[in-house]
Order: C-alpha cells, then structure tokens, then sequence
C-alpha cells in the first residue's frame, strides 16, 4: 500500500492568497487578537522568526504602518535568519535572535526605547519524533523569551508559538514567573490535529532584583550558574513546581475549520491563485539559476 498524507492546502490556505497574507498562518495572530486584544494602543513591536512574514503582514495593517494611517508612529520589526522580502511598514532584520548584537540593532531601531509586544511564530523542521520537536521547540521558545525579557516594557506582552507535550506544564511555571497571565490558546485556523497552540504572556512583570536573560552565559548575564555538584547543594535548590495555565480557543464559530472540507460554489468559476510572495532564497534556487543559463547537467 503506497504512502497517503492529507493535503495542506486548506480553505484558509486559499483563503490567505485571496486576501495577500503570505502564508496562512496571518489567521491564527488575527484570532488570537480577537480574543485577547493585545495589539490594542502599542506603537513598538518586535516579530521573531518572522518569514516570510504573515504575521508582521497583519502587524502593519493592524497598526497602520502600511498605509501610513490612524497610527504611523508605530514600528514593527522583523526578524529572521532567512532574508524577508520587504513589507510595507516593517523593518526587516536578518538576523540570529541568540546573538548579542540583534539586541542591540533592534532597541537602536525603537531609539533605545521598549518594546510593547514580542511575538515569535518559530518552529523547528519537525522530525515526526515527538519528544525530539517538543524539545527544540521549547530551546527555540526560550532564546526568544531570552530577547524579549530584555525588550519589553514592564506591562507588555509575549506571545509564542509552542508544542504541548509531557512537560510543557514547566514551560508554564516559568513563563508564570515574569508574567501576571498566562494563558495557552488555540485558534480556530489552527488544526486539532497539530500539537501547536500559542502561549499569551500578558503583563510583564519582573521580580525585584531581576536581571533580563541574556544571549550570552557571560558576565553580567544575569543567570547564576552553579560552577560544582558541592555548590548546587549549597544552593538547596528545590525544583520548580508544575501550573497549569488556562486553555482557550479562540475564533468565531462561524470562522471556517481547519480540519474540515468544505464544498466549491459551482455555480462560481474557480480560478487557480499565484504565490502571494514567492521563496527569496529556496533551497533550489541555484538549480533553476543553472536551468535558466543552459548549464544544468
């Protein structure tokens, strides 16, 4: 029996080519928003693991960046170690989001001033072993909650794409440290049969004494490191204990399901729809560059 896999290219699929979002996920931030409303009055974002940029697409049309509009004081960055074709209103980085020195480019871009929302769409290429995702995708939540605990403003918000397995509930508890609401959602374009929900860290609120993570385990990092098995137990270090954060969905019930097929209007004539924004730097672009020039062999 050959192999089978269903088809990715749901009704929100399409849906995001008619309306230009890039990629499909745009539905998922615009979900969350309709439920928690986070994007409400903040003028200073930051959008890690961005490309090819769906999200920073709903950024700027949410706050007005990209037609210059109600609130043009806004400045949304975006960040990537892959190259992200331009976007109106948004400021693009290629960059590592572990590396000291984006810190540095990014407060320079809001003037030395904080951030009010970071949010981080990032995933690993999934390897189907479960354990091994979960994860990578955990370190991958941790460097850009590194970058955001060092950007946001006392009161701003973290949002994070995350895979629940076994132990996320420890992914909780820290999350629950630095913030006053933690809240893990589902949107509705998200399927149910994904592990993937999105963390909602809403009031960032340092305790006294805090020193933001750094990118960096160097000094004035901010992190205590024990240097020998005899000073850990010195430390009496208890383990942290397990929470439970709150599980919301979040869409409309009339907004479409991801996982559900849903019928053509054949009375309407379908027309096959182009790539909003096609790969700056695909893995077989040196191929076809060669296809092009007659030199492929």
């Amino acid at each position: 029996m050959g192999k089978c896999s269903k088809d990715k290219r749901d009704l929100y699929y399409r849906k995001a080519k008619e309306q230009g979002w890039r990629a499909r996920s745009a539905f998922k931030l615009l979900q969350l928003d309709s439920e928690f409303n986070f994007l409400e009055g903040v003028s200073r974002v930051v959008d890690l693991c961005a490309a090819p940029g769906s999200w920073s697409q709903v950024l700027a049309r949410r706050l007005g960046t990209a037609t210059r509009g109600i609130d043009s004081n806004a400045t949304i960055v975006s960040v990537d170690l892959q190259p992200i074709a331009p976007i109106p209103g948004v400021i693009t980085l290629q960059a590592d989001i572990t590396h000291p020195s984006t810190l540095t480019n990014i407060l320079s871009l809001f003037g030395g001033e904080p951030a009010d929302f970071v949010c981080s769409d990032g995933a690993p290429d999934v390897t189907g072993l479960h354990d091994l995702d979960e994860y990578i995708q955990a370190q991958l939540l941790l460097s850009a909650l590194a970058l955001a605990t060092s950007l946001l403003r006392p009161g701003g918000t973290f949002v994070a794409k995350v895979f629940r397995g076994r132990d996320v509930d420890l992914l909780y508890s820290q999350l629950a440290l630095l913030f006053t609401n933690v809240t893990c959602a589902k949107p509705r374009s998200s399927r149910a049969s994904s592990l993937e929900a999105f963390i909602v860290c809403q009031g960032y609120t340092p305790r006294p004494g805090w020193v933001p993570m750094s990118l960096t385990l160097g000094e004035n990092s901010g992190l205590s490191l024990p240097t020998s098995l005899d000073e850990f137990d010195e430390k009496k270090m208890t383990p942290l204990e397990r929470a439970v954060a709150p599980f919301v969905a979040c869409g409309d019930l009339s907004d479409y399901d991801a996982d559900a097929t849903y019928q053509l209007d054949t009375s309407m004539s379908t027309l096959s729809l182009e790539p909003v924004q096609k790969p700056t730097a695909p893995p077989y672009k040196t191929a076809l560059e060669k296809k092009r020039n007659g030199t492929l062999r």
